[in-house]
């Protein structure tokens, strides 16, 4: 079985993040490399809420509250939201935007592999 550590992965889209905003911004500008930013922290905000849910099941058993289900399903519009505002008011181009919204997922795969080495 294989042990993921929340903290782990936290601190490794942190770093991410920080290591992709250096390359963008050597390769295309201050412009996408905001944009990069921006999605490394709403990636590193979105993966903390599902944390947090995942605990406050586990700590209680119960179904979490009405507010916590709205705001997990509202975040994808807000997020929606703020990928256009970033987009149109930076000038930032979506792709970076987009691989920037995914460094959290680039996180987890790598502490899976971590996890999958290491134990062996």
């Amino acid at each position: 079985m294989l042990d993921i550590s929340e903290q782990r992965v936290l601190r490794l889209t942190l770093a991410l993040g920080a290591i992709g905003t250096i390359t963008v911004f050597a390769r295309l500008g201050i412009r996408d490399a905001l944009g990069f930013l921006i999605g490394a922290g709403l990636s590193y905000l979105s993966f903390l809420s599902w944390v947090r849910l995942a605990a406050t099941i586990g700590d209680s058993g119960k179904r979490p509250a009405t507010g916590s289900a709205v705001f997990l399903a509202l975040r994808y519009v807000l997020i929606g939201v703020a990928i256009y505002a970033i987009i149109e008011g930076l000038g930032s181009t979506p792709g970076a935007l987009i691989v920037g919204l995914l460094v959290s997922f680039a996180a987890l795969a790598l502490e899976l592999l971590w996890g999958a080495v290491a134990s062996k």
